[in-house]
């Protein structure tokens, strides 16, 4: 039986819009495969690493007839990789085994039964239902993935919060030591819910949104978020714990304010970073009226000093920070100028994009 036969890049992108959390070696064998389910002329596509489910359903040719099995993801992935992109191929059922063929190749695969498959088990209690546009959703989230944990013994900073309130979205992430917040506004009035998203769903959500049109629906449980986007179905389980009140560590009042060009100031500090040593990677900024001036040194006695002219009246100030922080929010950024508001060499710093709250970035000083 002819399961599906569809053009290599039309296949390729199907079966890599799912693919992404499948880990070539897992404890569950079977975990490496995707599910393919065939129901007449449609072909739904399931992988599942047990925390993350991602579905996808593609309208692909085939003999008439209902079918299901799983086959190794990476494996089909890489041979259909080495075919040309116009080639017709078809993936043909025979006994436990599936055959795909393409040209004048053909490529027997092991399969492992359909029935063997761990699907994640949907929470029965999700909440209302909403919707932001694709795009608006991939800005949020690079807006402020960099700032999330990556190994943190505290759980719950590696990953996203997620705060959706009356007409509001809100993303927040931090790792201790800098915190990013970003928000947008909602169509429809929702009731708070508040879910930590995982670092792995996170960066997912990022490689499969895109800028095309077309919105994002999300319902969010106790213990499970799902996202439906452009024929695709992502279920994920969520981070327990109590996120940081982000509200208490966003600094108010700050009596110091610079607005400046974010491409000097992000050129600024990439330059002065090449003689930071290795282990600290620390900048001291001092502001003063009418200049700004970037210095590092490092343990060869090296030493990095770059000015830039700014319009700025307030107190002198000497503070360090870890200059990769900044770097990373002023990169991930594609405004013009940016606002950066400081009290004292000991408080956080606080950058913010002039004449728009939807955006927030808090940087902890380092002591040089």
């Amino acid at each position: 039986m002819i399961v599906l036969k569809a053009t290599q890049d039309k296949l390729l992108s199907v079966l890599q819009s799912v693919a992404g959390i499948v880990e070539r070696r897992h404890t569950l064998p079977i975990l490496a495969n995707v599910l393919i389910r065939k129901t007449g002329g449609s072909v739904q596509l399931t992988t599942s690493d047990l925390e993350i489910q991602i579905r996808t359903t593609a309208e692909l040719d085939g003999d008439p007839g209902n079918f299901t099995t799983t086959v190794g993801a990476r494996k089909l992935i890489d041979i259909l990789r080495t075919m040309p992109g116009d080639q017709t191929v078809s993936l043909e059922s025979s006994q436990n085994k599936v055959i795909l063929k393409g040209g004048k190749s053909r490529f027997t695969l092991q399969t492992l039964p359909a029935e063997d498959f761990p699907l994640v088990q949907e929470s029965a209690n999700f909440g209302p239902v909403f919707s932001v546009p694709q795009k608006t959703l991939k800005d949020l989230l690079n807006q402020v993935s960099f700032a999330m944990a990556v190994h943190d013994i505290r759980y719950y900073l590696n990953g996203i919060l997620f705060v959706a309130e009356g007409k509001q979205l809100s993303l927040v992430a931090t790792d201790g030591h800098r915190l990013a917040f970003a928000n947008s506004t909602l169509d429809v009035e929702v009731p708070r819910q508040e879910v930590i998203l995982p670092r792995k769903t996170v960066l997912e959500m990022q490689r499969l949104l895109s800028d095309a049109e077309g919105a994002i629906e999300m319902q969010f449980a106790s213990n499970q978020a799902k996202f439906s986007f452009g024929g695709m179905e992502f279920v994920t389980k969520l981070v327990e714990g109590k996120f940081p009140d982000y509200n208490r560590v966003i600094p108010k009042n700050h009596k110091n304010a610079v607005t400046l060009g974010r491409a000097p100031l992000l050129a600024s500090l990439q330059r002065t970073a090449i003689l930071t040593s290795e282990k600290f990677k620390g900048v001291r900024l001092n502001i003063e009226p009418g200049t700004l001036r970037v210095a590092s040194n490092n343990a060869e006695q090296e030493e990095a000093v770059d000015e830039l002219d700014i319009d700025y009246g307030g107190d002198a100030i000497e503070i360090g920070f870890n200059v990769t922080y900044l770097i990373d929010a002023l990169a991930n950024m594609d405004q013009e100028m940016v606002k950066m508001e400081l009290a004292d060499s000991n408080s956080s710093a606080l950058i913010t994009i002039p004449e728009n709250s939807t955006f927030k970035y808090v940087v902890m000083p380092m002591r040089i």
